[in-house]
């Protein structure tokens, strides 16, 4: 059995009661955090807390070299870990079709994600979220300005009135997380007045949502990571309202339907 167990979004006491129960069940513990990290909490403390021993895989040790992983789940209990819910990367995906060609039955059990706890903290509908894109490092793509997939994603999101998630980049295994002021000032270059919103620490104690142009958000300071940007497209009243009050938005500069 390999069992995919979705951890939430800030630490060790993030994972639901139904993941916990299987965790500690498990005969072996594998875990990644290439695709999302866990701010708010250790390895250590995660085994520790758990009363567990956890086998941490960079992304070869997921992607391209999981055998040892599927043996041991041909006859053992295993779970693999990963950061909010353990669906959304198609790393997972792929490794639970791995699983099903070899026989192995497997398993799902959800955390929370940052779409949904964005929806949650911003007031924005869940429903009126088109496709979310993610914004990476300069470095990272290579090419001169923004790239295409973030532009196209953002305008075509916005032709239709709908709201866009920008996730922002991840380089786990460099300590490299980029923060929203970074992503506004890359973002303002094409779009200095377009509102956005940051999310920061969602599932923490204490989240902060803030809203703003690109340009002001550039020049802003929201503390320690994980951090993304929301694109508000057109807004219900609700939703405007909701903008306001939780997020500092100015009810002028949103597009309200």
């Amino acid at each position: 059995m390999l069992t995919f167990i979705g951890l939430g979004l800030y630490d060790e006491r993030s994972i639901t009661v139904e993941g916990r129960e299987a965790l500690r069940a498990a005969d072996r513990v594998y875990a990644e955090f290439y695709t999302s990290k866990l701010i708010g909490t250790t390895i250590e403390d995660l085994e520790s807390y758990h009363d567990i021993e956890i086998e941490t895989r960079d992304r070869a040790g997921v992607e391209q070299h999981p055998d040892d992983m599927l043996e041991a789940a041909e006859s053992e209990n295993v779970a693999f870990l990963t950061a909010g819910d353990t669906m959304i990367s198609t790393t997972h995906v792929d490794l639970r079709l791995r699983a099903h060609d070899r026989g192995i039955e497997t398993r799902v059990i959800n955390g929370v994600t940052a779409q949904t706890a964005t929806s949650a903290l911003t007031g924005l509908q869940n429903y009126r979220f088109g496709p979310a894109t993610t914004l990476p490092f300069p470095y990272a793509h290579g090419a001169d300005g923004l790239p295409a997939s973030v532009t196209e994603t953002i305008d075509d999101n916005r032709a239709d009135g709908l709201h866009t998630v920008v996730y922002l980049d991840i380089k786990a295994e460099r300590g490299e997380f980029m923060t929203a002021d970074v992503g506004a000032e890359l973002l303002a270059t094409d779009y200095p007045d377009l509102v956005g919103v940051v999310v920061a620490r969602a599932g923490s104690p204490e989240p902060l949502v803030e809203a703003g142009t690109m340009s002001e958000l550039a020049t802003r300071e929201f503390g320690d990571p994980l951090h993304l940007l929301v694109v508000p497209g057109e807004c219900h009243l609700l939703e405007a309202d909701a903008l306001v009050e939780l997020a500092g938005a100015d009810r002028d500069a949103l597009e309200i339907a």
